[in-house]
């Protein structure tokens, strides 16, 4: 099954998780089937310190899978190995409708830049011709605009540019 994957990027502050956070119920209640892939640049802890896995880890473990009734996940450490590729990351997802990629600026997809004027950044767009519009507080120059409040126009721009309709078959 193809994934189709579209890229949500902007600096820090400039609400793309907040974004992703109120696309998801839209996109599901279309029937939609959604991952999200999110690209840090600090060190994060998913367990907390002193519980089993993060004993695990902290012994030396290459990777811990920690599984329950509700949910499971895994963490690799990379132990000084090079960050895995957007594509390695992909490739470890159960099938889905839509892959939405918060971060990863530089990969070579389709993406909205998630911009605000409080910020006061400059516009990622002119250096990255895939950002083919952006959710703003303001219109961009010379770029598609759709306000960063319209969670319809957003999650129908990304449908559209994707070429996803109706309910999916998966």
């Amino acid at each position: 099954m193809l994934m189709r994957t579209f890229g949500i990027v902007g600096y820090s502050g400039s609400g793309k998780t907040t974004l992703i956070e109120r696309l998801l119920p839209w996109f599901m209640a279309r029937g939609l089937k959604v991952a999200v892939i999110k690209q840090s640049h600090h060190d994060f802890e998913l367990d907390v310190p002193g519980k089993d896995s993060w004993r695990h880890r902290q012994a030396g473990a290459y990777e811990v899978l920690i599984s329950s009734p509700y949910r499971w996940a895994v963490m690799h450490e990379l132990r000084g190995a090079p960050e895995p590729s957007l594509e390695a990351h992909i490739a470890r997802l159960s099938p889905c409708d839509l892959v939405l990629v918060e971060g990863f600026k530089r990969a070579d997809l389709p993406k909205l830049e998630v911009w605000r004027s409080a910020n006061a950044k400059p516009w990622l767009h002119p250096e990255d011709g895939r950002i083919l519009a952006a959710a703003a507080d303001q219109a961009p120059p010379g770029l598609r605009h759709i306000d960063l409040n319209d969670v319809e126009a957003i999650g129908r721009f990304i449908l559209d540019t994707l070429q996803i309709e109706g309910k999916p078959t998966c």
